[in-house]
């Protein structure tokens, strides 16, 4: 029972080595936790579990518990764990629900954060809040199944310290899908890092992945490009995306866009090196349309002066400079919020 505990085998092994029933190591195991209390009724250091699930929460009242119920059930048999629900300013029932859930059960932990500061900044939450040998990051609408956990463990055990997932048939519009793989195409052409194409935020990260990413202190972050840069050895695990169980995306398509640009930005310097190309060659056209009217003028002395040509120039010049000011202007905001410093989120409430 005490490999189990630490993590070296799951509960089906540890049933046959000690040749108790599975429930009666579950309820052991609860009662030794529920034991570790001091005299003042504090409860007592305890071994860091197994596995921390870190999941953002954001307007989820409606999926909230039977994200816990699936999940204790995809978790019990792995290892000690822990639940790390993290509320991003949800203005409905959420951290209600939340707070019901810590109460219920002493494995899900809550962090609420003081207004919205997006996924991003509600992931990097839990992480810094996670305590597990591994961390697997997801969404609490249960379009990332907690039955594929096991599949994830399985991979982490076999040597793997990330393990991302990559998503085959997503059950959203066509439009949405296409913008997703042109995304994920566009990124992995331009940026400096080789991210599997169609992985999003759902993936299990071993605890030195993890204080690495803890150790980056960039404010525009996108968590996936970051799991790449970062190294070590990295694994891939098909699934079928299914439908939303409830509610609507968060995802606005305006975060979606925001979010694109901060990984194209935060990872690669091609859209500095376009516009430089862009700026090469609109010299070059200049230069060849000016040989092409001076050559015009001496063989054609009665050659009409129009503005249609000279506009046309002015409106090129004109708009690759102004692209060009936007792309570096894009670059400098990421510098300056840099600068200022401030932290990438602030938790107004913490259960345990």
């Amino acid at each position: 029972m005490g490999d189990y505990i630490l993590g070296r085998v799951d509960l089906f092994t540890a049933a046959q080595v000690s040749g108790m029933p599975r429930e009666e190591i579950l309820t052991a195991v609860r009662k030794s936790v529920d034991r570790l209390a001091d005299e003042d009724g504090a409860p007592a250091a305890a071994e860091d579990p197994l596995l921390s699930v870190v999941v953002p929460v954001f307007n989820n009242e409606t999926t909230l518990r039977e994200l816990h119920h699936r999940l204790t059930h995809a978790l019990v048999s792995l290892g000690t764990f822990e639940i790390v629900l993290v509320d991003d300013g949800s203005s409905d029932g959420s951290a209600a629900v939340a707070r019901e859930l810590c109460d219920s059960d002493s494995a899900v932990r809550f962090v609420r954060l003081s207004r919205n500061f997006g996924q991003q900044a509600a992931l990097t939450a839990g992480i810094d809040s996670s305590r597990g040998s591994a961390v697997v990051m997801m969404d609490a609408d249960l379009q990332d199944p907690p039955e594929m956990i096991p599949d994830l463990v399985r991979a982490w055990r076999a040597g793997n310290e990330v393990v991302c997932t990559v998503r085959q048939n997503r059950k959203e519009s066509l439009l949405k899908r296409g913008a997703y793989s042109l995304f994920y195409r566009v990124f992995r052409y331009l940026a400096e890092v080789d991210m599997p194409l169609d992985s999003g935020e759902f993936s299990l990260l071993d605890r030195k992945v993890v204080d690495t990413l803890r150790s980056m202190p960039e404010r525009s972050r996108f968590l996936r490009g970051m799991r790449s840069w970062s190294g070590f050895r990295q694994t891939s695990v098909p699934y079928d995306r299914p439908p939303r169980l409830a509610g609507s995306s968060q995802y606005t398509l305006r975060r979606l866009v925001r979010l694109a640009v901060d990984g194209l930005l935060g990872f690669s310097s091609a859209p500095l090196r376009l516009v430089s190309f862009a700026g090469v060659v609109t010299a070059l056209l200049g230069i060849v349309l000016l040989g092409t009217v001076v050559v015009l003028r001496l063989s054609t002395p009665d050659l009409p002066i129009g503005w249609t040509s000279t506009l046309a120039g002015l409106l090129l010049v004109g708009g690759v400079q102004l692209m060009t000011v936007g792309v570096v202007g894009a670059y400098v905001a990421r510098i300056y919020t840099e600068v200022k410093d401030r932290p990438l989120y602030v938790a107004m409430e913490r259960v345990r």
